[in-house]
């Protein structure tokens, strides 16, 4: 488990779905929670780099507003690495809004001025 510095081994067993699982190994409730959604809708908040148009920072980074599904990552950071954006941008503006109609935004990670 990666929700707190402990890092329990969690061990998860269900019967023919996935509304009979069990997750053992845990030593608080996160852990239970993190190894269920793991399991049933894996998620993870995304950071990557876009192209601008200035010579001084030609790269500017970016990340998810909040967690991407898994199996939408790959179309996310090609549409990424392909786009080339225009300066200047504020940390917080939003590059791609509702990506995939996941309601996830990709934000802008730093200010780059003219």
């Amino acid at each position: 488990c990666i929700t707190c510095p402990l890092g329990c081994r969690l061990c998860a067993e269900w019967s023919g779905d996935f509304e009979n699982l069990t997750i053992t190994g845990n030593r608080c409730p996160r852990g239970a929670s993190y190894a269920e959604r793991e399991l049933r809708n894996p998620a993870r908040i995304v950071t990557a780099v876009v192209r601008s148009t200035s010579a001084e920072q030609p790269w500017i980074p970016v990340r998810t507003d909040r967690e991407l599904p898994k199996p939408l990552i790959d179309a996310l950071l090609n549409r990424l690495y392909r786009m080339r954006v225009e300066i200047p941008v504020s940390r917080g503006d939003v590059l791609i809004e509702n990506f995939e109609n996941s309601k996830v935004n990709v934000i802008f990670s730093s200010t780059v001025k003219r």
